[in-house]
């Protein structure tokens, strides 16, 4: 193997890495409602793609290990892109926690800064407390995290929000 094609594969390879994280922000940019963030990334993403492919379809005859790389970079950018998702503030969630231990949970998640809604209701083994937290993606960890110190045994869930928006006063 040359050291030529030792390079085309990376640059396949981070290629493809590139536009399919980019596909992955695109997608919650979409799903969020961001139109321009959108379009930003479906450009760059799609303009990547169609270097890489060209690239592997010109030499795919010749260098069928430009085929394997492009796969290899495609896999690869799967992960990052949902790494990524975790790391940038793009886009809302609500946690929601379901546990026993409802008014200390409810107070100390307030301390800890987070807009909390609480529900109380009955479940299966007796009263439960539901918690509607709204947070920044990145910070849904933090939200789980100290919920989990407080109650080991809560359940959570987390959405996506698509639009969020407080009522507004009629005019």
């Amino acid at each position: 193997m040359t050291w030529s094609l030792v390079l085309g594969c990376l640059v396949i390879i981070l290629a493809r890495i590139g536009d399919v994280s980019l596909g992955a922000l695109r997608t919650v940019a979409v799903v969020s409602g961001h139109r321009g963030w959108s379009w930003l990334f479906g450009l760059f993403e799609i303009t990547i793609w169609v270097f890489a492919v060209s690239a592997v379809i010109a030499h795919i005859r010749t260098e069928p290990v430009y085929g394997i790389a492009f796969a290899v970079g495609a896999a690869t950018g799967n992960y990052v892109g949902v790494t990524l998702l975790r790391w940038l503030p793009f886009g809302d969630h609500v946690v929601r926690v379901f546990t026993r231990e409802g008014a200390a949970m409810f107070d100390a998640l307030r301390q800890a800064g987070f807009v909390v809604t609480k529900f109380e209701g009955e479940g299966r083994d007796g009263p439960v407390t539901m918690l509607f937290v709204q947070v920044r993606r990145n910070r849904s960890q933090r939200v789980i995290r100290a919920a989990r110190e407080l109650d080991p045994q809560c359940f959570y869930t987390i959405d996506d929000i698509r639009v969020a928006d407080a009522a507004r006063p009629a005019p």
